[in-house]
């Protein structure tokens, strides 16, 4: 009887994917994560992108991921030197396998909690994050009113930087108005943008 392959790419329902890290410490480590309803993992490109636009901002910062899902962004940013690095997500098995990756990766600076996203940002933290990541799944009204929270509440640093995926165009979006939009593109059907919080 043949052996089973392993599976080498997400799978698009069910089961489980595999995502790569780009770059920094942990650079082409490979990691599991549960699929899940609206789950869409950021893609490598659009992740290099990113990064390459944040990359003088991401070492040393502090960084929230409210929507963290299969925890791309998340671990990038340590990867790269976030000096710390807290995630949010509603569905236990996304939680638990984050954690079992940040106990292979030997990381003591990522915080990661199971947590509704808005809830938790209704409250006030006692310390701002310099780099937010908000990648909600669609279709939910989720990001206005997450972005909203930020605000309201003191999770942003004076010139924090925050990164949105939409399903419309950035300009569209009524985000707070002072966050001035840095960069933008568009992958597909997904409208990726970098904005600059002004104090």
């Amino acid at each position: 009887m043949a052996a089973r392959s392993p599976k080498k790419a997400p799978a698009p329902h069910g089961g489980q994917g595999q995502l790569r890290i780009i770059g920094g410490e942990w650079r082409s480590r490979r990691f599991a994560f549960p699929d899940g309803p609206g789950l869409r993992p950021t893609p490598d490109r659009v992740r290099e992108t990113l990064f390459n636009w944040l990359a003088p901002y991401v070492e040393g910062a502090r960084v929230l991921d409210p929507f963290t899902g299969s925890g791309a962004l998340y671990l990038e940013a340590l990867s790269r030197g976030a000096q710390e690095a807290l995630a949010l997500d509603l569905n236990p098995d996304s939680v638990a396998a984050l954690r079992a990756t940040l106990d292979t990766l030997g990381c003591g600076a990522g915080q990661l909690l199971q947590a509704d996203a808005l809830r938790y940002l209704a409250t006030q933290t006692p310390r701002p994050y310099d780099l937010v990541f908000l990648d909600p799944p669609f279709n939910l009204n989720l990001l206005q009113p997450a972005c909203a929270l930020l605000e309201e509440n003191g999770w942003l640093a004076a010139d924090a930087w925050i990164y949105t995926e939409s399903e419309s165009a950035p300009s569209s979006l009524g985000l707070p108005g002072n966050w001035r939009l840095h960069r933008e593109k568009k992958a597909s059907t997904v409208h990726y943008a970098l904005w600059h919080r002004q104090a």
